[in-house]
């Protein structure tokens, strides 16, 4: 079980998730709506005891601090400043979606601190149509649900999960960012406007040049099934991971059955989280 607890940094307060283990400290951070839950899974499946595994809620996700600002730079002084507020000078650093991009950038501006990276499900670009693969969950964000029961059978109905993957592990992931109101009805924590100004945050930078000034090992692992609409292809194409791996001084992928949400559940989460473990610990992984 992890043990919920806030740390002070960056002028506000983020909430994380001690997941315990003896290993070397692993810190997650989670895609543009989740919450630090996403990686329990993957957790409960052999991360941790493995690693030390502390997974944040971002700014404005969760139960950490709602401010103004969500551009990538200050995210990633966030970060940084939880590192130095919980006195961890080095960390392996992973994340999933744009929690990926959040370890792009630390591992540019403060390589001191990051040891090794894990990258779940990133391009080496912002592709602005990627928006259109993700609305049908960002919808959520803008409305309000009588009940727990209807707003996780709205969820259920997904494109996402057409081929299977829904069970107990992704329910409580999702239940983890509800709030009750005053009513009774239940909505996401995560507010629409901001989501929005954390996407526009991914637009604002040069990805390229940014990772390519990545100097440790990477582990840039990529979902192979289908994730949005009917019709839609991985969130990563073949095309998109060689694209960063070039850009990348060392790079290795690995390439994972599931899709962008899937994969992190039920189970697919135990090999996952083997190769997630292997790579941090300093095992290589076959490209």
């Amino acid at each position: 079980m992890s043990e919920s607890r806030f740390v002070e940094t960056n002028g506000i307060r983020l909430r994380y998730l001690d997941h315990g283990g003896d290993g070397p400290v692993l810190v997650l951070a989670h895609g543009l709506s989740a919450n630090a839950h996403f990686f329990d899974g993957l957790c409960a499946a052999g991360l941790s005891p493995a690693l030390r595994v502390l997974s944040f809620d971002l700014r404005g996700r969760g139960l950490s601090d709602k401010p103004d600002d969500y551009s990538m730079a200050a995210h990633g002084a966030d970060l940084v400043g939880a590192l130095d507020a919980l006195g961890l000078e080095r960390v392996v650093l992973g994340g999933h979606s744009f929690g990926g991009l959040l370890t792009y950038w630390v591992a540019a501006h403060h390589p001191e601190r990051v040891e090794r990276a894990l990258v779940i499900d990133v391009p080496g670009s912002v592709d602005p149509a990627v928006m259109d693969q993700i609305r049908p969950s960002l919808a959520r964000l803008e409305l309000t649900y009588p009940s727990r029961e209807a707003y996780l059978g709205f969820l259920r109905e997904l494109p996402y999960f057409a081929d299977g993957g829904w069970d107990d592990s992704l329910e409580a992931f999702f239940d983890a960012e509800l709030e009750e109101l005053p009513d009774g009805q239940v909505r996401s924590r995560c507010r629409a406007e901001h989501i929005a100004a954390a996407a526009q945050g991914t637009l604002d930078v040069d990805w390229p040049p940014l990772i390519s000034a990545v100097q440790c090992p990477t582990l840039l692992v990529r979902t192979v099934e289908p994730y949005g609409p009917p019709g839609s292809p991985p969130i990563m194409d073949r095309a998109g991971a060689e694209q960063a791996l070039a850009l990348l001084r060392d790079g290795r992928l690995l390439e994972v059955p599931g899709n962008h949400l899937t994969f992190a559940f039920a189970g697919r989460a135990a090999n996952v989280a083997r190769e997630l473990a292997g790579f941090a610990l300093g095992d290589r992984v076959a490209a």
